[in-house]
């Protein structure tokens, strides 16, 4: 049996979880650099919850300086097996208004800047992301957000840009034009990584503004998008509460693979792997990379 552990991540206006109880704050080393913060460790109900704010207490990192292999990696390394990530995002469509939660189940990454793989040069390893969230956590979501009375749209494609600056007119309305529903600067690499580490991910994306697309609303400002996702605050923590107070004692697998996304992914043969870079993996894919289960696939 292996305990489900609920992880969150709190983005743009989301920096602590109210509800979390029996809270121990613990700074866990990673081989892959310095995390975004402490850990926040507690519980919800009977549920074990990690939290971990990307930004770092007073947003003190932009998209692109957030070190997503470490925050990944040390969530792994406290047991995190599904995880739940808040995120300010801005809208293409007219019915996502501002304070709309989206329920996001595909990505598209534009992002350019970013270490996006736990895997490389000493050891090669490919994962599926057709389906990048999870769709049974997604479904937990979206009925938490009823039994809370919280409106969500489920479904839609998130498109990650670089960022930190926003959008060009041209940008937007390109997005808009390819169908997309939403942007943000912070879900890729980060879902990539979770499938990396076997971790069932899912977003819940907060529209704070419509981008620059929209022709009453053509600019977006940083005052906007903090009012907005700091008002949301308070129904992103009831709904993860809900979710952690419903999420049965023992990890659920996810129909999309998630929790066994390395079981044929590494293509390095065991004798060629280097061996130092295999200790970096040694909680994100230890269970695979082990003597006892290696094999080439």
């Amino acid at each position: 049996m292996t305990q489900a552990i609920l992880g969150v991540i709190g983005g743009s206006g989301v920096y602590d979880l109210p509800g979390l109880e029996d809270v121990a704050e613990e700074r866990i080393a990673s081989p892959w650099g310095e995390p975004s913060d402490f850990l926040r460790i507690g519980r919800i109900g009977s549920t074990r919850v990690v939290f971990l704010p990307r930004h770092g207490r007073g947003h003190r990192l932009s998209p692109s300086d957030i070190n997503y292999r470490a925050n990944i990696d040390v969530l792994k390394r406290a047991g995190v097996t599904d995880l739940v990530a808040i995120s300010a995002c801005g809208s293409f469509r007219e019915e996502l208004p501002p304070g709309r939660f989206v329920l996001v189940d595909q990505f598209v990454d534009r992002t350019c800047r970013r270490e996006s793989s736990f895997f490389g040069a000493g050891c090669v390893a490919h994962v599926s992301m057709a389906h990048p969230v999870g769709p049974r956590l997604q479904q937990r979501l979206a009925e938490a957000a009823a039994a809370e009375g919280i409106e969500v749209h489920r479904g839609g494609t998130y498109v990650c840009m670089e960022g930190p600056q926003f959008s060009s007119l041209a940008e937007s309305l390109a997005y808009r034009a390819a169908g997309y529903d939403v942007i943000g600067m912070t879900n890729m690499p980060e879902a990539k990584l979770a499938r990396e580490a076997e971790i069932t991910y899912a977003t819940v994306a907060m529209v704070t503004d419509y981008d620059c697309w929209h022709p009453a609303h053509d600019a977006v400002e940083v005052s906007d998008v903090i009012a907005v996702a700091r008002a949301n605050a308070g129904n992103a923590a009831r709904l993860v509460a809900r979710v952690a107070r419903d999420l049965p004692a023992e990890r659920e697998p996810c129909p999309a693979g998630s929790h066994r996304a390395l079981e044929h992914a590494v293509m390095t043969a065991p004798a060629a792997r280097d061996p130092a870079v295999v200790a970096k993996l040694d909680a994100v894919a230890g269970r695979v990379l082990s003597p006892s289960l290696s094999s080439v696939a």
